[in-house]
């Protein structure tokens, strides 16, 4: 198979906005850019293009998938809006980087559901992945465009690592807004739970709906009602320790390990902000963004780990992430890179 590569301005051709159509309509796959991260996209009422993403993907079958609409239009025709709340959810996150998790009508094909009576539907906050959908006509499946298990794509030589001659369409737009997936809030009974945390906060759906709960088990193994609560993910290749503390015992340490490792003849990588970038000895850094400003190291966090498997590193070493209103989002990314793997020094 030989991609087809388009730019955001392509999509303002007819024989572009043609060829993406038909790719959708007999079971393709096109990887597109949202406003969270880069998705690879199906039909949500095409079996083969589903079966594609999980083949293509090496998703497992039981991890569902997240249904993505142009406007909330259609919602009623595929899931129960039964909750009061749901409505004022709607009126002030989306278009929005915020899933919700409705009960499914009889409509929605059980195949990417992971077997649940449940489906998280999202309408993109980017205009360039609405145009898409509207361009498919139909609902569309789209997890995050990466190798199950690995970071997220949020720039497009990420998508080109992962599915360049893989997938049929390949759609370039540049580096994402957000960098996290979309915050995931079930709203099947009388108090929302988030089970995802995102860039749409607990405090944020606090201020809509007071009885909000936090899910305190995202990293355990029940049945997944979304993407990312079960399975490994984000992962680099290399072992990622987060180490926590002083700032003065975290430099020492990773120093001291950076030293040892050197001495073995490893590579060491290392995950910072601007302050303390100069502190480090190892060679390989990434300047992951200023410290006071969280939405920015939101928006590199799969950018640096990408970069530290470019850079063939053997150990990594991060800073832990706990400013900010954005924080629980990141750290929750961090932590399953890390399989919770966390050094506290004193």
């Amino acid at each position: 198979m030989k991609s087809r590569i388009y730019t955001v301005d392509d999509l303002q051709r007819q024989e572009v906005q043609r060829d993406i159509q038909t790719t959708f309509q007999r079971g393709g796959n096109v990887v597109f850019p949202t406003e969270t991260v880069y998705g690879i996209g199906a039909s949500a009422l095409n079996q083969e293009g589903i079966n594609g993403i999980y083949a293509i993907k090496g998703r497992p079958q039981d991890n569902p998938l997240i249904m993505h609409l142009v406007d909330t239009t259609s919602l009623e025709e595929y899931v129960d809006v039964d909750q009061p709340y749901i409505n004022t959810l709607m009126e002030r996150f989306w278009p929005g980087p915020l899933t919700m998790v409705f009960t499914k009508k009889e409509i929605v094909p059980h195949y990417f559901t992971g077997g649940l009576q449940t489906v998280g539907v999202r309408i993109p906050g980017s205009d360039v992945a609405r145009k898409v959908i509207a361009i498919a006509g139909v609902p569309v499946c789209a997890p995050s465009a990466n190798i199950s298990g690995r970071p997220s794509a949020t720039l497009f030589k990420h998508v080109l690592e992962d599915f360049q001659d893989k997938v049929d369409i390949l759609i370039d737009g540049g580096k994402s807004e957000v960098g996290l997936e979309s915050t995931v809030l079930d709203v099947t009974s009388d108090t929302p739970v988030i089970l995802r945390p995102g860039m749409i906060t607990y405090e944020m759906i606090q201020e809509v709906v007071p009885s909000v709960q936090m899910n305190q088990e995202v990293l355990g193994e029940q049945t997944p009602k979304s993407p990312g609560m079960k399975y490994k993910h984000y992962a680099p290749k290399a072992l990622l320790t987060i180490v926590e503390g002083n700032k003065d015992d975290v430099v020492a340490y990773i120093n001291q390990q950076t030293k040892q490792h050197h001495l073995e003849n490893q590579r060491v990588g290392v995950i910072v902000t601007d302050d303390v970038k100069h502190r480090f000895i190892a060679k390989h850094q990434f300047v992951i963004g200023r410290l006071d400003q969280d939405a920015e190291i939101a928006s590199n966090l799969f950018a640096a780990l990408r970069e530290m498997d470019t850079l063939d590193v053997d150990y990594i070493y991060s800073l832990s992430f706990h400013q900010g209103s954005y924080s629980e989002a990141i750290m929750n990314r961090l932590l399953k890179a890390a399989n919770n793997r966390i050094i506290k020094v004193n």
